[in-house]
């Protein structure tokens, strides 16, 4: 059955755990075995954890690295970075991990998620869109390369190719809310959910549990992920890996309607 997750997302860069502001200014947190360990006690939903480091410096994806994750993590596990290969997919699921994010990869080869989801199936695809407010219009458009090359790829409808080519769920992850936490870009999450049908997962900008609320509230059957909400505590922002109990979890998600 269909439930929404809420999912802690960790960014990785040289092997080390960091966290960033629209996509910039990375500060490091610790490190990543660490905090899995911790993500495990917690009995989180699922966990993403993405490369930061390995497309923008043209690196294969560190198998180690993964494997090590793999091993330790408890729940459902979709890594992303530097995927370029239906051969680096298949390696990555056989080391443990359960989903692969794509991202700039398909946007040059849209026929890679077609042949990733023929190979390992669309349930382990995941299509990610990173993307912001672009040109004096402030249209919505992908960008790539941690936010530093524009794509000219508008993210709803590039959304629906996404589903057409046979992905199994989409992430989409605000560049101008990444790290600011001041609540969800909705606009976009609802304009992104009316022409897909595959699970959504929305990343960037959760400022509370509220917020993590309000996007189940509205669109039920969603992902609410974030970064700094599960990685950071207080007005001073001190390193305090953190995750609501089970109690909270299921008042959460008890409150969600259908959208």
């Amino acid at each position: 059955m269909l439930r929404p997750r809420i999912i802690p997302c960790l960014l990785i860069k040289n092997g080390g755990l960091v966290k960033t502001i629209n996509f910039g200014n990375q500060k490091y947190v610790g490190d990543p075995i660490n905090a899995v360990k911790i993500f495990n006690e917690k009995e989180v939903d699922e966990l993403i954890v993405l490369d930061i480091g390995a497309t923008v410096l043209g690196k294969t994806p560190n198998y180690i690295l993964i494997e090590n994750l793999a091993n330790e993590c408890r729940m459902p596990l979709c890594y992303g970075g530097g995927v370029k290969t239906v051969e680096q997919v298949e390696k990555i699921i056989s080391l443990g991990v359960e989903k692969v994010s794509l991202s700039s990869a398909v946007l040059d080869t849209p026929e890679l998620i077609t042949e990733a989801a023929e190979r390992v199936g669309s349930q382990s695809i995941v299509v990610a869109l990173d993307y912001k407010k672009t040109g004096i219009r402030r249209r919505y458009e992908i960008l790539t390369h941690n936010g530093l090359r524009k794509t000219g790829f508008n993210p709803v409808e590039f959304a629906r190719k996404v589903e057409e080519l046979g992905a199994g769920e989409l992430l989409v992850n605000s560049i101008e809310k990444d790290g600011v936490m001041t609540g969800y870009d909705l606009d976009l999450a609802t304009q992104v959910r009316e022409v897909i049908n595959i699970p959504l997962t929305v990343l960037g900008g959760a400022k509370s549990l509220e917020s993590i609320e309000d996007l189940i509230h509205r669109f039920g059957i969603i992902g609410a992920a974030a970064g700094s909400l599960f990685v950071f505590k207080g007005k001073y922002r001190a390193v305090l890996i953190n995750y609501p109990d089970r109690t909270t979890k299921e008042s959460i998600t008890r409150k969600m309607c259908k959208y």
